[in-house]
């Protein structure tokens, strides 16, 4: 049996359907999957239920049989040493959080397990983030050190215990330790603390998120600038006092792998610290993922019996961000997190189980109607991206900014967990880190790898210092290369790529692009009309150079130094434009968004990348078109008349409106004529600009209705984090 058949309890299935169906045989674990004899009248109907029946945690991929002749000799069905020679075929499932079953006994006094923060069973706990390499058994996990006590050992050889064959399995008699009591932590955090406490995939540093103060400083000390935090809650019931939720987005934040889910804030929330989400429209909402993060909000519930306490709101509510100072990996050992965090945390909380490799929170939201990554990490990696078709191994290792690397087994890809912007020597080694464990863990010896086009970003010299051939594979390319992987399109396509930067096939600026994508082959079709860029990069971090750049496009770059007194090189700026100086020209939507808010006034400066578009679409209610505020010639939509719409407005919001509509009923009408001339009825859309909600949700529609299916991202992000995918999907084709 092939998929995720392995560190999800498929053997004690296996060994349970066997008994209660009276077979004889073994089960074992082998490079493949997990592999099976049986023999008995029952057979049939055992085949049938080792799907039907499977474990929660399970995915079966595949159920290859073969006849053998009858063996006398068996009397019992038993379950195997695992075998390690052969061709690694099969993967290790992602982290889960903390099953029904486990958190009964976590706050039940009479279990030996009460209050012991590393309880799990062979449905919940630690995964990818322990294991070292295949066949998933103890000894190849971070729990070898761990030798299992007299009871854990009957629990682990019992076929009737759900702790049968549960590699992580532990107590408090054999297993891992926490430094500090949760009575400790919980005093901190009321205290205005903050805390740093070892995860599942890295040390995570929290505050209350009442506590103005403390969140103050720990976005001084992280230097975080703008950027907003994730919360952490008790439950469901405890979220909804501060956003609003539909039934899908209910099961993503309730789910296994429990995600920081972004949501719309409430207007009567409950008050939290200003400085948690800055003039956003959406909160990141996490519940617990661990035991010991149920065990802070036992403890401040005061230490309740039973989990009824989980039914009702609970009071505190947490911030709970990645330990990584200064865009670095977050920290996973314990030295590490000391000498790392000592100017940021005033608490550390760890323990003695390592951590083997590093997995950041993953980040999902719902986009026209169905979830979509924002980040991709613990709790879905490794899941694989099923494809259309077996290809070579490839080994892809994205862009610059959001990295992420992919690895290609077959007719999987496997996607990394979030490395980060490769713009530090922390970061470069997670990338080399995150390469290593995974051609490890899956036996995958790349022929290929394959990187952006672009010559100066860290992942390109990484890929030409490899060893292997490399394939370039232009930067929009991929983005909509990536869309086809994951929905199985094969053929050409008409793409649409909509993001900040990425190098053009001209080596210019591009980010607005239309493409049509066949395999390694891509063809410009179209772009948004260009902008300049007044002092080049700068500009994607102070909208108002981009404003600017906008008013001298517009005709109106008389206007500049009055509309922008306030920012000392206005003038300069001006005669940037005017003189084509320092201010190379983009086709980039990120840039027309940077445009739209700066004309607006809804921010001058940005602290993080995204913040000004960001900002812009939290201030959307409903969605207005302005028709006749866009040009089309030659391929070149052209938005200028649209932003000349915004100086007329009565303020921001009517502005933000205006914007996102007429947006994209725009990029509709320019992306119409070129399907129906090309005979196709299905656009991709990627990019990050698709991470806006709003946005991508008006494109769908307006496609649909205009009788076009738009395929979205869903299984990676729309971002620079989904490039790696469509790289090792492209480069495919020519290996």
């Amino acid at each position: 049996m092939r998929g995720r058949v392995q560190g999800v309890g498929f053997r004690p299935h296996v060994h349970a359907l066997a008994g209660r169906l009276g077979l004889t045989g073994w089960v074992l674990n082998d490079p493949q999957g997990v592999l099976i004899e049986a023999q008995g009248s029952g057979v049939a109907a055992f085949q049938a239920a080792l799907s039907a029946e499977a474990p929660p945690l399970a995915r079966i991929d595949a159920v290859e049989c073969e006849a053998i002749p009858p063996l006398s000799s068996e009397t019992a069905f038993s379950i195997r040493h695992s075998l390690s020679a052969g061709t690694v075929a099969t993967g290790i499932g992602p982290d889960a959080t903390v099953c029904p079953a486990c958190l009964a006994e976590l706050f039940d006094p009479a279990d030996r397990r009460h209050r012991y923060a590393f309880l799990n069973c062979t449905h919940c706990g630690p995964r990818y983030t322990i294991t070292r390499q295949l066949p998933y058994d103890r000894p190849q996990t971070a729990m070898t050190g761990f030798p299992l006590c007299p009871d854990c050992l009957a629990e682990y050889e019992d076929p009737a215990n759900r702790r049968f064959h549960a590699q992580p399995t532990a107590c408090p008699a054999c297993g891992p330790r926490l430094s500090y009591p949760p009575e400790d932590i919980v005093a901190a955090l009321r205290a205005g603390r903050i805390v740093a406490i070892k995860g599942l995939g890295g040390f995570h540093l929290a505050c209350d998120a009442t506590r103005a103060d403390a969140v103050e400083r720990l976005r001084r000390v992280k230097q975080r600038n703008g950027k907003p935090f994730a919360l952490m809650v008790a439950n469901t019931e405890s979220a909804i006092r501060h956003v609003w939720m539909d039934a899908g987005e209910r099961a993503l934040l309730e789910g296994v792998a429990r995600p920081i889910v972004l949501l719309r804030r409430r207007d009567d929330a409950p008050e939290l610290a200003p400085e948690i989400a800055p003039g956003l429209a959406w909160l990141g909402v996490m519940l617990p993922c661990t035991p010991l993060h149920y065990l802070l909000f036992h403890e401040a519930a005061g230490r309740p019996d039973g989990t009824g306490w989980l039914d009702v709101p609970q009071d505190l509510t947490l911030v709970m961000t990645s330990a990584n100072p200064g865009g670095e990996p977050l920290a996973i050992g314990n030295e590490e997190a000391r000498e790392r965090l000592a100017g940021i945390a005033d608490l550390i909380v760890d323990h003695d189980r390592d951590i083997v490799i590093r997995a950041d929170d993953s980040v999902v939201r719902k986009l026209a109607g169905a979830p979509a990554f924002l980040r991709r990490g613990r709790g879905h990696v490794p899941e694989p991206i099923r494809l259309a078709h077996p290809v070579p191994p490839v080994l892809a290792v994205g862009g610059h900014l959001k990295t992420t690397v992919c690895v290609t087994r077959g007719d999987e890809a496997f996607l990394s967990q979030h490395i980060g912007d490769l713009d530090n020597a922390a970061t470069l080694g997670f990338l080399e880190e995150t390469v290593g464990h995974l051609l490890h863990i899956l036996g995958v010896e790349p022929v290929a790898v394959a990187h952006d086009r672009h010559p100066d970003f860290q992942s390109t010299r990484f890929a030409e210092m490899s060893g292997l051939p490399t394939v370039p594979v232009q930067h929009h390319h991929a983005h909509v290369a990536a869309v086809m992987a994951e929905h199985r399109v094969e053929g050409p396509a008409v793409g649409l790529a909509l993001d900040g930067f990425g190098l053009g096939e001209d080596g210019g600026s591009w980010g607005g692009e239309m493409l049509l994508v066949d395999g390694m082959r891509s063809e410009r079709l179209g772009s948004l009309a260009p902008l300049a860029q007044p002092g080049g990069d700068v500009a994607a971090r102070q909208p108002w150079r981009m404003a600017a750049a906008a008013l001298a496009r517009m005709g109106r770059a008389d206007e500049i130094a009055s509309r922008f007194a306030a920012h000392g090189p206005a003038e300069g700026v001006r005669r940037m434009i005017e003189r084509g100086i320092n201010a190379p020209l983009t086709s980039s939507c990120g840039r027309w968004f940077d445009a739209a808010c700066g004309l607006l006034g809804v921010r001058a400066v940005a602290g993080f990348e995204g913040e000004a578009p960001m900002a812009l679409e939290s201030l959307v209610r409903q969605t207005r078109v302005a028709d006749g505020t866009w040009r089309i010639d030659n391929g070149e939509l052209d938005l200028t008349p649209l932003l000349e719409r915004l100086l007329t407005v009565a303020d921001a919001v009517e502005g933000a409106e205006l914007f996102h509509g007429t947006l994209a009923a725009a990029l509709v009408d320019w992306t119409l004529p070129v399907l129906s001339a090309h005979g196709m009825g299905r656009v991709m859309l990627s990019g990050g600009c698709l991470m806006n909600a709003i946005l991508a949700e008006e494109l769908v529609a307006g496609f649909r209705a205009a009788g076009v299916e738009a395929l979205l991202p869903r299984l990676a992000p729309a971002n620079d984090g989904g490039l790696s995918l469509g790289q090792a999907w492209a480069a495919s084709f020519v290996l």
